[in-house]
């Protein structure tokens, strides 16, 4: 039997599309959202059409008592070993850093940082036990290499490379690898907003990139085949530099 896989964050967007893409390989998915509970069952009758069990589990990666609940809950339910983690929840709250708020600082900083750390600790014992682990950090351009209006942004998924890096150190001789993924314009609700032409001209391939992109090398990534990549941040983003 495949190992599960749980998805933060994947209700639509990226998060959907790498749950959609998991499933395709036959892990059964934990797909953890929000709020957005259509959302949710939409992405999980089609991965029912497939013929893959998925697990709805509703929780913000940011509520440290709900995290810790769900996670409980999820390692007592006896349906099998979760081995594949994918941090992809995450949320902007972009603004010109002088007048940035406090809450829209800490809600990226802990959505995207808190989040990470509420999910994968209580995850990460039981893949050392079973010495078998992939855990993929969604991260972005942005925290590669900054940008205006995200320094709130910037600075959580910059501060999620880091934590890659260092949890890949700690844990690589237990055959757990941990990786990051870094998208640049990925064609989302996250960017509908913005002057698409404009960006575009930074872009070397002239286009958004989709989410199925995405998620195929972080399919990749989770996969058997992936045990020797560890520590590293990939870039999918169209040739940005």
């Amino acid at each position: 039997m495949k190992t599960r896989a749980f998805v933060t964050g994947g209700s639509r967007g990226i998060g959907a599309a790498i749950a959609l893409r998991l499933a395709q390989a036959g892990h059964p998915i934990i797909l953890n959202f929000r709020s957005n509970q259509a959302a949710a069952e939409e992405v999980r009758a089609r991965i029912e059409a497939l013929g893959v069990e998925v697990t709805l589990c509703p929780f913000d990666v940011a509520d440290a008592d709900a995290s810790a609940a769900a996670m409980n809950t999820l390692l007592e339910d006896g349906k099998g070993p979760i081995g594949i983690v994918v941090n992809n929840a995450g949320i902007a709250r972009d603004n010109s850093f002088p007048v940035m708020k406090q809450d829209e600082w800490e809600t990226v900083t802990r959505t995207t940082l808190d989040g990470f750390y509420n999910v994968t600790r209580p995850l990460l014992m039981p893949m050392v036990r079973q010495r078998f682990g992939r855990i993929v950090n969604i991260a972005s351009y942005s925290g590669v290499a900054g940008n205006r209006g995200q320094v709130n942004y910037s600075a959580a998924k910059a501060g999620l490379i880091g934590a890659t890096k260092a949890l890949a150190l700690e844990v690589a001789r237990r055959n757990i690898t941990v990786n990051a993924v870094a998208p640049g314009l990925i064609e989302t609700e996250m960017i509908q907003d913005a002057p698409i032409d404009k960006i575009l001209e930074r872009v070397p391939m002239r286009r958004l990139g989709r989410p199925e992109e995405v998620a195929a090398l972080v399919a990749f990534l989770a996969s058997e085949e992936a045990g020797y990549i560890t520590g590293q941040v990939l870039g999918i983003n169209g040739g940005l530099g």
